[in-house]
Parts: structure tokens; sequence; C-alpha cells
């Protein structure tokens, strides 16, 4: 049953006209304290994922629970789905279990606190935030093991508790926690971080109520997600057809020598909802790749796409959400059963952002993106050092942004806009590492008239032994281009060991030694290219290669001819253009760089890696 709220004094808010200008400060005051959260996150966490990458996301919510402001949301109403206790004044939450909260967390490293807020005897609002913890437990150092058939060997499972009851601290469960870890403290400085965030939140929205009354500040939330819900509304109807639109795209293997798994999504609009239907995606992995997608969850995610892409603004929330409905079948790699894996969802939850270009793009090709939204890129080093004491990076790559109707899609980003690169000079003052090459991969982005970003390719060095674990995807597909242009370039890892020889590492791999001059090259996929390639400016093109981004041979993609001093041959770029004209197929929205069994088929002298093992087996036993 759903959770019960404990009022002392119970009584409905008074909906009440609020001016615009009192709406302007009021909102204002509202982002300004999220991003307070951040600071005092950021600067008070000890872990590089939280304190450095910034692998956190935090939210104020209206007393129904509804994000009002914040950056990942959805998180309040499967908690209250899934809490069968009471909430009450000085209550603090604590979950990382997203089989107890109906996937408002993913996966067991993201710890989840929720505190209710109070005022004068009732709930008025909620503070909430989760951070990537580096460690919780399992079978392998950063808690993300590949090959987990069960939740139970990916660590430490924390059902909904309240961590704080009535403003009081539950030691023996926080040191309970703290002592599954592989680094405690880092642990328990990231937990008091992310607590001391959201009491900042309390105290902001406390002080808005007694300047502006707490049915002004109540009602102008309601207002801002009212406004949200307009906006929204208008974009839905101008981009989403009533006719069904289908789009499928895959994650490359499940680290168990098994894959492509099928995302399939259909959608259509019917008057002001869009309904986006997830029948004919592969059943749940025997591996951890799976992704507990919560259906609020989704919305978020095709929030933060549509006003990144249309209107950036546009303040994101909660408020559009019953514009939006969504099916996903049971039983699906999108929604396994407990206790499937789950500890590697990431590559899902990248891809189903080119899901979504892939499906909004058919509505409105030229708004379209292309693909590279791909995955987030995780490597993890650990051992001990020289003096006998434990050390455990986890880091999180980057790669190419695709290429976007507005222009060329940036060089080694985030998957996530908030994220940051945690600084070589960091990780090579608190780590037996070194940095020894740090670039753009060029001719990695796809091309097009707008190019994809390029991935990165970073060369890590080891000065200790110890032991590696790389998570990545799009090695065996391509980050597909559209409106023309083309894929982006694979990802790739090699391992160039200390004696000269060399291994091809595969995309998802735990336990790989490495020994003290062992060199990583991790390089990260392109992002898919936007629009014929054939039109962009040879001016654009030289400027490429002149900043390392494009190569003379690469500039050929673009049917661009350089001279030996790198100017640009018109005469010949002219006839080159004619030829590649004529030579080239007829032009299709998407192009994938070829059929997935074509890609299986080539795979072994593209990537150095055997083709993935056909999962259907795994299909029938689910």
């Amino acid at each position: 049953m759903p959770a019960k709220i404990i009022e002392k004094h119970p009584r409905p808010f008074q909906r009440v006209q609020v001016d615009s200008i009192t709406l302007d400060i009021i909102e204002n005051a509202l982002r300004n304290a999220r991003a307070e959260m951040d600071a005092v996150l950021f600067r008070t966490a000890m872990s590089p994922g939280i304190r450095e990458q910034h692998d956190a996301f935090p939210m104020i919510a209206n007393h129904e629970g509804k994000m009002v402001v914040g950056q990942f949301g959805s998180f309040i109403h499967g908690f209250k789905e899934g809490y069968d206790g009471t909430i009450e004044e000085g209550d603090v939450f604590l979950t990382n279990d997203p089989y107890s909260c109906n996937g408002a967390v993913s996966h067991l490293n993201d710890w989840l606190v929720m505190m209710p807020i109070f005022h004068d005897g009732r709930i008025v609002g909620w503070a909430a935030m989760f951070g990537h913890m580096t460690d919780i437990g399992g079978k392998v150092p950063g808690s993300l093991p590949t090959d987990a058939r069960q939740i139970f060997e990916e660590g430490i499972q924390i059902p909904p508790v309240k961590i704080f009851r009535a403003g009081e601290l539950n030691r023996e469960i926080l040191e309970l926690l703290v002592r599954n870890s592989r680094v405690p403290e880092w642990n328990r400085s990231d937990f008091n971080a992310v607590v001391a965030a959201c009491r900042l939140a309390e105290r902001r929205l406390h002080e808005m109520i007694a300047r502006f009354g707490v049915d002004t500040v109540a009602s102008a939330m309601q207002d801002m997600l009212d406004r949200n819900r307009r906006a929204m509304g208008a974009i839905i109807k101008m981009v989403i057809r009533e006719e069904k639109t289908y789009f499928e795209d895959f994650i490359d293997d499940d680290g168990m020598g098994m894959g492509p798994y099928k995302v399939a999504c259909s959608l259509w609009r019917e008057g002001e909802i869009a309904r986006f239907d997830f029948t004919g995606t592969d059943p749940q992995s025997l591996s951890s790749v799976n992704f507990l997608l919560n259906e609020e969850m989704f919305k978020m995610f095709l929030g933060a796409f549509l006003i990144n892409l249309f209107d950036p603004q546009i303040l994101f929330n909660d408020g559009f959400y019953d514009l939006i409905d969504v099916y996903i079948p049971e039983r699906t790699i999108l929604k396994p059963r407990r206790p499937a894996a789950l500890s590697c969802r990431t590559h899902l939850l990248g891809r189903i952002f080119d899901i979504m270009g892939g499906l909004l793009g058919q509505g409105a090709p030229e708004a379209a993106n292309a693909a590279g939204f791909s995955d987030s890129p995780h490597i993890m080093y650990s051992g001990y050092d020289r003096k006998g004491e434990w050390f455990q990076l986890f880091q999180i790559g980057f790669g190419g942004i695709p290429g976007r109707p507005v222009g060329d899609g940036p060089d080694g980003h985030s998957l996530w806009p908030a994220f940051t690169n945690v600084p070589n000079e960091y990780i090579e003052s608190y780590f037996p590492l070194r940095i020894v090459e740090y670039t753009s991969i060029a001719d990695s982005g796809g091309p097009g008239l707008h190019r994809g970003g390029n991935g990165v390719s970073v060369a890590y060095q080891f000065l200790e032994p110890g032991e590696i674990s790389i998570h990545d995807d799009r090695w065996l597909t391509y980050p597909w281009g559209v409106n023309g242009g083309l894929p982006g370039a694979r990802s790739s890892k090699l391992l160039r060991r200390a004696d000269g020889s060399e291994a091809w590492l595969p995309a998802k791999c735990d336990r790989v030694k490495v020994a003290a001059g062992d060199i990583l090259y991790f390089n990260t996929w392109g992002g898919g290219g936007w629009g014929d390639p054939l039109k962009r400016s040879p001016a654009l093109v030289a400027r490429d290669i002149a900043c390392g981004l494009v190569t003379p041979v690469g500039a050929r993609r673009y049917g661009v001819v350089v001279r030996e001093d790198r100017s640009v041959d018109a005469e010949a770029t002219e006839a080159l253009r004619r030829t590649m004209t004529d030579a080239r197929p007829e032009r299709t929205l998407f192009n994938r760089g070829g059929s997935v069994d074509a890609l299986k088929a080539r795979c072994l002298a593209e990537t150095h890696l055997p083709p993935p093992r056909s999962p259907e087996f795994v299909r029938e036993a689910a």
C-alpha cells in the first residue's frame, strides 16, 4: 500500500493569484536553491565521481512530490508508491533498491535521499537528491559487475528506510551501510553531503514561506508546473504525429558474449496525449545490462530531450507528465523482474535518448538529431599501492555529441549536460595513474552538413599493479547519421603492455589485470552527422583540419580535396563532389552503417573482436 503522510495540522492549501513579479522571484529563488544544493554537495563530497564529475541529481518538489526545479525528477512518486510506512516531520528517507521504489533509482550505486519538508504541522514540499557511490560492495570493485546474474551480486540493497527518524540519525544503519563498502569514508562523506544539500533546500523553502506566505508559495509552484504543461503541450502537438511511428536501436552486447539486444518503441499522438509503446523490445538479459525503466523517469528523459532541443528557456519540471502515456512490457530488458541484475544499465539509459531522437525525428526530420547520446563510458581501476593502501578510481568518460539542426555536435562531451570532466591533475594526484594522452579522435565524428562531435582517446598509464573494469557500448553498431549525415566512429579499447604486447579488450569487462607501465587507450565513439556532408562549407572543413578534428584523408568524406599545405583545392573539390553525388545511393533519413547482421559479419575484421552470440535462448528462457 502507498505511504501514509502524518500531518499534525492537515488542511488544504488555498489557491491564490500570484502576480508575475512575485512568481518570477519565487521561481528564481527555487532555481538558486537548487544550484546551492549542488554547491553544498560538490564542496563537501569526497568521491571524485560526485565531487569532480557531479554524478548527482537534486530536486525540489511541491507537497505532492512533483518536481518543480531540478535535473532528474521523478523520485518521489515511485518512492511513495513503493513505501509501506509513514512519512512524518523530521524523517529523512534513504534507498538504493530499484525494485523497492518502482525504479525511482535504477541501480544500487545510486543512493537516493528524500526529505519531506513540513511547515506548521503540514507537508509543504520535498527536497531530494541522489549521488553515485563509488562502491557499495558486490563481487567487483566499483560494484558494477558486467557478468552479474542477480542483483545480490551487485552490492548491499537498501529498501526505503528512515535514516533520520524525527530528526535523529539512525547511526547503526549508516554504519552497516558503510561497512559494506571498499571506500567507507567516501560513502559516509558523500551521504552526509547529500543530506546537507537537502537541508539547505529545506531552509530556503522556509525562508520563502516566511516572506510570501505558504499559500502563495504553493500556488507559485503550481503555476510553474502549469506553465511547463502548456509549453510542453505545444511542443508535443508540433512534433508528434497522430500516425504511428516506429523505431528500434540496439545495445551491442551484455558483457557475457551475447547480443545485440533490441529496444523497440512506437509513438503516436491521441489528441494532446503522446503514447509510447515499447512492445517488441527484447526480453530481459541474463547479465546486468537490464534497465528498470520507471515510466515517470522516461517522461523526465523525454521532457529534458524536448526542452533542450526546442526551447532551453522552458523551466524543466514534472508539470507535463499527464500528457505522456508509457507502456513497457514486463520481463523485457527495460522492465526486468527481480532479482535480475541492474548494475550496468547505463548502456540502455543512454540508448533511450537515441531512441527518442529516432522517433521524434521522423515527425520533424528538419529538427532531428543524429545518434550520439549513446552511452556513458566507465573505467574503474583498483588495487593496493606500494604503501599497502587501497586505491579505487571510478571515472565516467565522454564521447561525441550528435550533429544537430543548429550546428556541429560538441567534441568529447558528456551524456548529461551538467557532468564535468575529472581534471587530469586531480587523477594523477590522487591515484597511481599518469595520463599520457588526452585527445580528440580525428575523423570519429560522423561527416555531415553539421559534423558529429569527435570521440576522445585517453591513454591511462598504470603506475601500480591492479585490476581494471571497462563499461562501454557502440563498439559493434554505429551512432547513426540523419538527413544524409554519415555515422560516427565506434568505440575501442586497446591495452598496450609494458612488455610491448597488445590486446584489444571488450567494451564490457571486469578483473583485467594490469601491471605497472601498462597503458590503456580508452577510445570512445563519435556522434553521427547531420545533413549532406557534400554541402558542408569547404572552409569549415579546412578549419576542422587546422584544429586537428578532421584529417586531410577524412576531408574527402566531405568531398573536399586539400593540398599539401592544407589549403582547399577548389577545382578538385568541385569535381570530387560531382563524382560522389552521382555515385551515392538514394538518401534515407537514417544511416546506420549497415544492418546488424552485416556488422556482425564484418565484426572481427573491423573491431578486432569476435561478434556477439545471438541471445535467442535468453528470449526463450524469459
